[in-house]
């Protein structure tokens, strides 16, 4: 009996196989034509109650500014990089152009933005991209503010202007693997040298950390157990910063664990208003209030497009638009962000008078957030298959907004701020428990 040999036909099937499955996808466009993509992003068509009225002229020239940028410049690529979680550093000079970074400050090379203009460009950056709006807030919000707070006259001169132009870039570390909500207690310590300190510790999640040039690091004293604040340049010795990997939200954002081994900060790096935990609610107020408007500029551009899709997808013979249930969908949502802006722009005249608290920065983003989730969700239900495909922007926004609900306090830890502002109660800590011992 002859045995023949099958490695001709299964090299045969195998080529077969291969030219059949290595083919590239087809183009979107190509794939399903009924709708168009976001790569082209829709119109802005959310300012039902014409909120344009309530802004300065310059608040709205850079509202505009930013949109026709981040339409133009981002949204063609923003769907390859999520997939990829690579951060696009191709848009940097084209966010620089902006001159946003720096936000509120004054001097240094920064725009002195008001709160309101500040909030306005954070949304239209997240409506397009929130991993665009979370680079510039980490950078800008939270990096640059703690130095212009925090910081000596020679600091601010040092760094704000290669910051403010987007020459270099800036993270902020303060969360560690087993201090989030309860970042008081963190554990990185900073000890005491001869010319300056030296910082041992690790941090996790820290947004801009693996390219970030300027590094802001929060430790405890170990002569003093209190917190200060240290500027830590990138490639000190002793420094280490990875990513994290397969997040499902933010992807372009680098998250990163920060390693510190004995890396030394000399004295003029330390931040000299930083002295307790206390010191960095001047900064978390401003930065707070930008997260709050975060989810406002995503569910904008998730209302965006599904207003034009409905009128592009057809089925039964009528555009998806027609039918009453999609109607009451949508207008729930524009009914979500009509409220929701009102309430971020409430909180920034509150902040620019000088009279918001820190229960209701927080009431405004955790409520913010609440009402963005429902929002992207009834967006997703709105847009059938296609609510699950990044191409057509809802599926990306409905992941990028659960990191968003989550950090600068989560939803729960933002109500317990805001209900011991207005009970006189603090309630972060368990009571003790009681224990049960039985008698003879």
């Amino acid at each position: 009996m002859t045995v023949r040999s099958s490695k001709p036909q299964d090299n045969k099937n195998k080529d077969s196989k291969s030219l059949y499955f290595d083919r590239p996808a087809l183009d979107v466009s190509m794939a399903f034509p009924q709708a168009t993509p976001a790569s082209i992003f829709p119109p802005c068509t959310s300012d039902y109650y014409q909120f344009a009225d309530l802004l300065t002229p310059e608040e709205q020239a850079l509202r505009l500014k930013v949109r026709e940028c981040v339409e133009r410049d981002v949204a063609p690529i923003m769907t390859k990089y999520w997939e990829k979680a690579e951060f696009p550093f191709e848009i940097v000079p084209k966010l620089s152009a902006l001159n946003i970074a720096g936000g509120t400050i004054k001097g240094y090379g920064c725009p002195g933005l008001s709160v309101t203009a500040n909030a306005l460009a954070t949304a239209e950056l997240a409506r397009v991209d929130a991993s665009c709006s979370t680079f510039i807030l980490v950078h800008s919000s939270l990096a640059m503010l703690t130095i212009s707070l925090c910081g000596s006259e020679v600091q601010k001169q040092k760094y704000l202007p290669s910051l403010a132009k987007l020459d270099t870039i800036g993270c902020w570390a303060l969360t560690e693997p087993d201090y989030g909500s309860d970042a008081s207690g963190l554990r990185t310590t900073a000890t005491k040298v001869e010319g300056g300190w030296v910082i041992e510790g690790q941090k996790r999640w820290i947004g801009n950390s693996t390219f970030a040039d300027v590094l802001v690091i929060f430790a405890k004293n170990k002569n003093t157990n209190q917190i200060n604040g240290f500027i830590v340049k990138k490639n000190a010795p002793g420094l280490q910063a990875t990513k994290i990997e397969n997040k499902i939200g933010l992807r372009m954002v680098q998250n990163g664990d920060i390693l510190l081994q004995k890396v030394f900060v000399p004295d003029e790096d330390r931040l000299p208003g930083i002295n307790s935990f206390q010191d960095t609610s001047k900064v978390l107020a401003v930065s707070r209030v930008m997260v709050a408007w975060q989810p406002i500029g995503i569910t904008m551009g998730v209302y965006d497009m599904c207003h034009r899709y409905l009128q592009e997808r057809k089925q039964f013979g009528a555009p998806l638009a027609a039918f009453q249930i999609n109607q009451q969908k949508l207008v729930q949502m524009l009914s979500n962000v009509q409220a929701m802006f009102l309430m971020g722009w409430r909180l920034c005249k509150l902040y620019e008078s000088g009279k918001m608290t820190p229960g209701q920065a927080s009431l405004g983003k955790s409520w913010i957030t609440l009402r963005a989730r429902e929002t992207v969700a009834l967006g997703r239900e709105l847009l059938g298959g296609n609510g699950i495909l990044s191409d057509f922007l809802v599926a990306k926004a409905f992941n990028d907004l659960e990191p968003i609900y989550t950090y600068e306090g989560t939803y729960d830890i933002n109500t317990l701020v805001t209900g011991r502002e207005i009970t006189g109660i603090a309630s972060f800590k368990p009571v003790a428990k009681i224990t049960r011992t039985s008698r003879l």
